[in-house]
């Protein structure tokens, strides 16, 4: 059966899938339309806790979401074709991450009534659908059969890089050279791509 599986991974393959998912996300996350939100919204509003717990919260239905449709889908397609879907999504993540985001004007035009909290979270979670670490999640989930890890960790990955965003606004950013950085997130997840050639299943 399939869904005794998931329960029988090894603690090892699930550290693996928690340590990656922090790294590629956080990686894939610096210069990212989330972060150009998290710059814009804690520079906006001022008050770092309900823009931090609206982000947390998007974030972690968006992945939970997310990681629920990779293990899905591992379940669901052989195991070859999965394979090559794989790796045919961390190549096209990697092409993407050379791509610089801009982020849409109407990105926070959330009602006034919902309050700090309410218009950070349903605009972080309306910029993150759809956006390249909710994909890397999917591709993540599907990768490792390991729901609960891979969503601690790309969550984790995102609170390490548009936190400091929120705090300190664009500074930390500005300082920040992007293009390496993005050519670095391009590597990882073309050595995934690699990974998965050579290594799938686990």
């Amino acid at each position: 059966m399939l869904l005794p599986a998931f329960a029988l991974r090894k603690p090892g393959v699930r550290l693996e899938a928690f340590l990656v998912s922090v790294g590629v996300v956080a990686l894939a996350e610096i210069g990212d339309k989330t972060q150009l939100l998290a710059i814009l919204l804690g520079a906006r509003f001022r008050a770092p806790v309900p823009v931090i717990l609206g982000l947390f919260t998007a974030v972690l239905a968006n992945h939970l979401a997310a990681s629920a449709l990779g293990t899905w889908l591992a379940i669901v397609i052989k195991p070859e074709v999965l394979r090559y879907l794989l790796v045919v999504s961390f190549l096209a993540t990697a092409v993407w991450m050379l791509i610089p985001d801009k982020l849409e004007g109407g990105a926070t035009a959330a009602p006034a009534r919902l309050g700090v909290y309410g218009t950070c979270a349903l605009s972080f979670f309306l910029v993150e659908f759809g956006d390249k670490t909710q994909i890397a999640t999917v591709a993540l989930a599907a990768r490792y059969h390991a729901l609960l890890p891979v969503v601690a960790g790309t969550v984790l990955g995102m609170l390490i890089a548009d936190v400091p965003a929120v705090l300190l606004g664009g500074a930390t950013a500005a300082r920040l050279p992007l293009k390496l950085v993005h050519r670095i997130a391009a590597a990882v997840f073309v050595v995934l791509a690699l990974l998965v050639l050579l290594r799938f299943p686990s």
